[in-house]
């Protein structure tokens, strides 16, 4: 046992009242087969983080702490998002823990390839990816969209692991690597490639939510994404300009085809194209606002440095 590794296992929790029993209980279950088998240590743990639910998960996560000697918890002040509430388990288990395995409590990712990414943790690995074989159980819509959103970034030469959430294991030097970023606009599947330590890939089956809600709903993944894609590239920013020198371009092009049409004594008729042109151009103008706005918003935010986040109360045997 003196060499197996202290395993923290963070779940971050959101209104899950109505998941966690059965989450604690087949996570337990995972817990004592590891260490029975010589995997894990005893002292390894499962650490919920409730980040500021209004239902009764942090009352559950207590009285789970209280009966279970491997549960542990903490709660946020406030509600801070899924990504921050995965920092806040992480900075807690750094240096209690060898490695970590990050996991939303739901359990729709397959636990039962954690003992295989604790084999290639004992083979070196730092950084284990889960990756989904498919995305049958999605609806169309998100299955499309996540194909569409994962080509986007690759098209912004964002590296990401193609169907992998923020399932994995991460070893406490990839960890501590990891927290060394100090950004508030987190987009933790782009951040842990650029750990770079050595990384591999587990594959699993994702299954049905068992009960509660989807905390990801369409407006919440497309805000999401833009934080993704904004927090890891400039390259909009660079088509925005692109875009101004072509439209500059294209108006050239037509003061020249004006001009020579006075000249020539052709007559420049109907106005339906021109305002189709200013609406077109105008449309244009909003979007590149928008999307430098989007930067300069990050800029404001980061500079004020602020903390990710406080801890109401913690339960860490």
């Amino acid at each position: 046992m003196q060499d197996c590794p202290v395993l923290y296992i963070v779940v971050p929790c959101y209104q899950e009242q109505d998941t966690l029993p059965a989450t604690n209980e087949r996570l337990l279950g995972l817990l004592d087969r590891l260490t029975s088998q010589s995997q894990v240590h005893t002292a390894s743990r499962i650490l919920y983080v409730d980040d500021g639910s209004t239902d009764d998960t942090w009352s559950i996560i207590s009285d789970l702490a209280a009966s279970h000697a491997q549960v542990c918890g903490m709660t946020l002040s406030a509600n801070v998002g899924h990504q921050n509430a995965l920092v806040a388990g992480l900075e807690c288990a750094a240096d209690l823990s060898d490695c970590t395995i990050t996991i939303d409590a739901d359990l729709q990712d397959d636990i039962n390839v954690i003992p295989q990414m604790l084999d290639q943790y004992a083979a070196g690995t730092d950084v284990v990816y889960g990756v989904r074989r498919e995305r049958k159980s999605d609806t169309w819509f998100k299955r499309n969209s996540a194909q569409a959103f994962h080509r986007l970034m690759h098209a912004l030469d964002v590296k990401s692991v193609y169907n992998h959430a923020d399932y994995r294991l991460m070893s406490r030097r990839a960890v501590k690597a990891l927290l060394a970023f100090k950004e508030r606009n987190l987009f933790l599947r782009g951040l842990v490639p650029l750990v770079g330590y050595r990384s591999s890939e587990v594959y699993y089956d994702r299954i049905a939510r068992q009960a509660g809600k989807s905390k990801y709903p369409p407006g919440k993944m497309l805000s999401f994404a833009i934080d993704g894609i904004t927090s890891f590239s400039v390259k909009p920013v660079r088509l925005v300009l692109t875009l101004g020198i072509v439209f500059v371009l294209v108006a050239a092009g037509m003061l020249v085809y004006a001009l020579v049409s006075y000249f020539t004594g052709h007559a420049i008729s109907g106005w339906s194209s021109l305002i189709l042109s200013l609406w077109f151009i105008g449309g244009c103008i909003l979007i590149g606002l928008g999307i430098v706005g989007e930067y300069i918003g990050k800029i404001y935010i980061e500079v004020k440095g602020r903390p990710r986040y406080f801890v109401q109360d913690s339960i860490i045997h």
